[in-house]
């Protein structure tokens, strides 16, 4: 099937490794130009090269921490000027700290917010009037499992996932008519860093390891394995293509079967 995605220009933030570099890679693949950050500069560096050998795709590496608002926004207009423009946004970062309610303070919900929340909203503001110039853009918001299904010990993911998942939907309204989709994907049980860590704490708090924590979780998961970053990547990658212009104000798991909830 091809995708149509040969000349798009995609931008693809915290992408050094994980989901971000999964979606980057499988972007790349199918013929897209690339922009993508890391707050590592040699991290980004080193994915640029990995991503560009592989698929032989323009890919350009910015340093970056969306975080900040000057680096989000200067990660959107720096892959703008880059690539020559701009139709596709992944809207991607690190995962916020765990933690109980009374264990994290007001400053921990701030930089939450900042690193999950308005990072995605600074990128889509500076990213929509390219799109709008070019008459096509895909918007696609990496999430988490989270925003629908609560997670112990992740109260400011689950908070922050479920108002941006809000703030998704809406917007998917408001952009549809300039030719512009908006989309959400809920990883859960992708074996990512950030994944292995969350099992790495669970592990040291029941004095287990972390080899049996994950046995564990992959027993309950109906296909009995966890996930790859570039099935995610695939995903996005068809989210982004002329094929899914009809698909927009959606959120799609991506966890094994995980998810047992009918919607």
């Amino acid at each position: 099937m091809d995708l149509g995605l040969t000349g798009r220009r995609a931008l693809v933030a915290a992408a050094s490794r994980g989901l971000g570099k999964g979606c980057a890679m499988s972007l790349a693949s199918e013929g897209a130009a690339v922009a993508i950050c890391s707050r590592d500069g040699e991290a980004i560096e080193a994915a640029r090269d990995e991503i560009a050998a592989s698929t032989g795709a323009t890919v350009a590496a910015i340093r970056a921490d969306v975080s900040r608002e000057d680096d989000a926004r200067r990660f959107v207009r720096e892959g703008i000027e880059t690539l020559g423009g701009c139709e596709i946004l992944v809207a991607n970062a690190g995962g916020p700290p765990t933690g109980r309610f009374d264990e994290l303070g007001d400053d921990d919900v701030r930089s939450a917010l900042d690193l999950n929340f308005f990072s995605t909203l600074r990128m889509a503001r500076d990213a929509l009037p390219a799109m709008r110039e070019a008459g096509f853009g895909r918007i696609i918001v990496i999430l988490s499992i989270a925003a629908k299904q609560p997670i112990s010990n992740l109260i400011l993911s689950n908070t922050i996932r479920a108002g941006l998942a809000g703030w998704a939907r809406t917007l998917a309204d408001e952009v549809g008519p300039s030719g512009i989709t908006v989309n959400g994907i809920l990883p859960d049980g992708v074996l990512t860093d950030r994944v292995r860590s969350l099992h790495e704490d669970r592990a040291r708090r029941e004095g287990r390891s972390t080899d049996e924590v994950i046995a564990e979780v992959e027993a309950e998961v109906p296909v009995r394995r966890l996930g790859d970053p570039k099935e995610v990547g695939d995903l996005v990658a068809f989210l982004a293509s002329e094929r899914a212009g009809y698909i927009t104000g959606t959120f799609i798991q991506v966890d094994g079967g995980g998810y047992r909830g009918l919607f």
